[in-house]
């Protein structure tokens, strides 16, 4: 629909400079420059609808509106004030084109500073339209975990990520840190963020909204999400927990993960190397290869050494999914013979 309502426009202004330049010279020749020039009016304006999808709502009317009341003094100051102190003294045209140009200016600046303080969620008119459409907005754990470009990559994840300045000068803040694990990680956020900026499926705007009485990144992030009416990509238990009390629709990156492991049933078997020691006595601790623990009982005397084992249970938690299984050996004896196996494990 969007190509449709384009090609009318370059349409219009097409046939239009044509028409207008002909009815003006009255030549057929200028009737084609002005066709020419019509089909360039129509591509600045696309180009300018581009630009202006990306200006926040606010930014352009508090502009407008230093414009209009700039204007408006500039006028009544001419017309009230200068015309009537020099009565005898002709005002000429560069010194309008003057001191308009100079107000307007002035109150372009001043309206584009002034509205990073107005706050349109009150009025009814704008309360809607200051957000956009399937927004989210990225937390500093999610940018520096990585997995999000993975994500996009793959193109299941699709509309505009919002990465306020606050979360990019978090991430500058960690790459520059002494500690080298911690700079390591910031630098891997920011790497992160140039993949997510070169994807074809998302669309990442760095914007400047900022809520200085508010010192917590996350009560940033969860105050910037209601006045966007977004969502919030994050893989903070906590962040999570805390935006979804207040009504925020929160997209976590771990919960996807856990969704998308496959389903292990009790009963299965599996191969894994027992690497440490669990909490009870004589368990053993593996790992899949997407990091799920294995609990494994009697394996701490295997130490080291790739096992095949049983599961016998599965915990979903709300940091992820544990295994619970026995060596394979050992679970077709007590299938196999369980009175004996009773027997033996009274008699130890």
């Amino acid at each position: 629909m969007n190509i449709v309502f384009q090609i009318v426009l370059i349409a219009v202004t097409t046939v239009s400079g044509y028409f207008i330049l002909r009815e003006i010279f009255t030549s057929t020749v200028w009737g084609l420059l002005g066709a020419i020039c019509g089909i360039a009016l129509g591509y600045i304006i696309l180009k300018l609808e581009e630009k202006l999808k990306d200006i926040p709502l606010k930014l352009i009317f508090g502009s407008l509106l230093g414009v209009t009341v700039s204007l408006l003094i500039a006028n009544l100051f001419i017309s009230k004030l200068l015309l009537a102190l020099v009565k005898d003294i002709p005002i000429t045209l560069p010194i309008y084109v003057l001191f308009y140009f100079v107000m307007g200016y002035l109150g372009f600046r001043i309206g584009e500073k002034k509205s990073q303080t107005l706050d349109l969620s009150k009025v009814p008119l704008f309360d809607k339209m200051e957000g956009t459409e399937d927004t989210k907005i990225l937390d500093t754990s999610t940018i520096i975990d990585g997995r999000i470009a993975d994500i996009c990559e793959t193109g299941f994840v699709e509309g505009t990520f919002m990465i306020p300045q606050f979360v990019l000068y978090e991430i500058q803040h960690i790459a520059d840190h002494q500690d080298p694990v911690k700079r390591t990680r910031g630098r891997r956020g920011l790497e992160v963020l140039h993949r997510l900026q070169k994807q074809t499926f998302v669309k990442v705007k760095i914007v400047d909204y900022d809520f200085p009485k508010l010192k917590d990144v996350d009560t940033k992030l969860i105050a910037l999400a209601k006045k966007l009416n977004g969502k919030i990509v994050t893989n903070d238990y906590n962040l999570n927990k805390v935006a979804e009390l207040q009504g925020i629709e929160v997209l976590n990156i771990n919960q996807l993960a856990t969704a998308l492991k496959p389903a292990i049933l009790p009963g299965e078997q599996m191969n894994i190397r027992i690497l440490k020691e669990g909490k009870e006595y004589g368990q053993g601790i593996g790992y899949l290869d997407d990091g799920t623990m294995v609990v494994v009982d009697e394996a701490k005397k295997l130490l080291g050494k790739a096992v095949d084992v049983v599961v016998t249970s599965v915990l979903q938690t709300t940091s992820g999914r544990m295994i619970f299984g026995k060596l394979r050996e050992q679970a077709e004896k007590e299938f196999f013979f369980p009175d004996e196996y009773k027997f033996e494990e009274q008699a130890r």
